[in-house]
Formats: C-alpha cells, structure tokens, sequence
C-alpha cells in the first residue's frame, strides 16, 4: 500500500521476474528519457524499484517501466470515513 499525494494505491507484494517481496525495496524517482549528455530525473516517490534485481514498477499502474506490459498486480482502494480498503478480489488488469 503507497500513498503518494494523498492518493493510495496498491500492489501485490511480489516482483514478476523472480518474486522477490517488492516491500523490501526502495521507492523512488527514476531516470527520464533525455537528449545525449542530458540527465533528467523525475516521478520522485512513484518508482518501486525490486530489491533483488532492480527491476522498476511505476506504484500508480503497476506497469515496469521497460515494458508496461509487464507488470505487478493491482488492486483498487477506497477510502470511507477515514478508513482505507483494498478490494483484494477486484485484481485491476492490464
């Protein structure tokens, strides 16, 4: 589970490469495409990054940032009365 700017989001907790436990592993920024000698940085806080292998999920879509295709499975939350719910049988496909 991830709030990122008051929006929550949630993510199985296992990496599709190996199934590493994806908790375990650094959320962050990542590297943008950019021009030759450039270096953009950006989506500071949206980037899980596997802590076996590095492989990065953007926590918003669950889509791995070289191929959206491949993903980690997510799920859709509610929040109610200040309570927060993962609807764990409602799996969000690509």
């Amino acid at each position: 589970m991830f709030n990122i700017d008051g929006r929550f989001y949630a993510l199985t907790n296992a990496c599709v490469h190996q199934g590493a436990r994806v908790c375990l592993g650094k959320v962050s920024g990542t590297a943008l495409p950019s021009r030759v000698y450039e270096f953009k940085y950006g989506h500071e806080g949206r980037i899980l990054r596997c802590p076996w292998h590095g492989w990065e999920y953007d926590v918003t879509t669950g889509e791995s940032l070289f191929d959206p295709a491949t993903r980690v499975v997510t799920y859709p939350v509610i929040v109610r009365d200040g309570a927060v719910y993962v609807a764990v049988e409602e799996r969000i496909r690509p």
